[in-house]
C-alpha cells in the first residue's frame, strides 16, 4: 500500500501498460508460482495425468498450468472439500480429500490411475504431501514437482526404489519463471484471456 518502493532492478519487470494493476498483482507470486511449476518444471504432455496437491492459490494456479498444457485429467488433493467446486474453474477435473479413505493417498491415486499420474505438482509446504506427491507417479516416467516450503526440520524419507524405478522429483522456485523477462508474458496470457485468476 505504499505510495513509493526501493526495489532492486532485477525484480522491476515492464508490463503492458493497459494490464489492471489490481488484477496482474497477485501474478508476481503465488500464481506465477504455481503456473510455472507446471508448465516450465513438470511439463506435462498433452492427454497427461496431473495430480495437485494443495488447492489454494498456488495450486489452483497449478491445475490451470496442467489445463493450459492439455491434461485429460487433473486430480485435486485437499482436506478442504470447500475448495472443489471453486477448482473446478482452474481445470480440476477431479478430487481426493485425504480424510475420505482408510489408505494413503498415494496408493488411491495409484488405484484411479493403474499405476500413478504422469505428473505431481506439490503446493502445501506439508512434508508429507511431498512424500505423497512424489511417490504416486508412475515409475519409469513420472515427475514430481516439489513448490512448497516445508518446516526448517522437516525430512524426505521415501524408499531409494522410488527413484531406482526412475520417477523424477524436482523442485522450484517462483516457477523457474525469470521476473524480468517472463512476467510480461504471463501478464499478456492474463489480457488475452489464456489464464484465469
Amino acid at each position: 500500500f505504499s505510495e513509493y518502493t526501493v526495489v532492486h532492478v532485477g525484480c522491476v519487470a515492464k508490463i503492458n501498460p493497459e494490464a489492471p494493476l489490481d488484477k496482474v498483482c497477485v501474478l508476481s507470486c503465488g500464481i506465477s508460482t504455481g503456473l510455472g511449476a507446471t508448465i516450465n518444471v513438470a511439463k506435462p504432455r498433452k492427454g497427461s495425468t496431473v495430480a495437485i496437491f494443495g488447492l489454494g492459490a498456488v495450486g489452483l494456479a497449478a491445475a490451470e498450468g496442467a489445463r493450459i498444457s492439455g491434461a485429460s485429467r487433473i486430480i485435486g488433493i485437499d482436506l478442504n472439500p470447500n475448495r472443489f467446486e471453486e477448482a473446478k474453474k482452474f481445470g480440476c477435473t477431479e478430487f481426493i480429500n485425504p480424510k475420505d479413505h482408510d489408505k494413503p493417498v498415494q496408493q488411491v491415486l495409484a488405484e484411479m490411475t493403474n499405476g500413478g499420474v504422469d505428473r505431481s505438482v506439490e503446493c502445501t509446504g506439508n512434508i508429507h504431501a511431498m512424500i505423497q506427491a512424489f511417490e504416486c507417479v508412475h515409475d519409469g516416467w513420472g515427475v514430481a514437482v516439489l513448490v512448497g516450503v516445508p518446516h526448517k526440520d522437516a525430512e524426505f524419507k521415501t524408499h531409494p526404489m522410488n527413484f531406482l524405478n526412475e520417477r523424477t522429483l524436482k523442485g522450484t522456485f517462483f516457477g523457474n519463471y525469470k521476473p524480468r523477462t517472463d512476467l510480461p508474458n504471463v501478464v499478456e496470457m492474463y489480457m488475452k484471456k489464456e489464464l484465469e485468476v
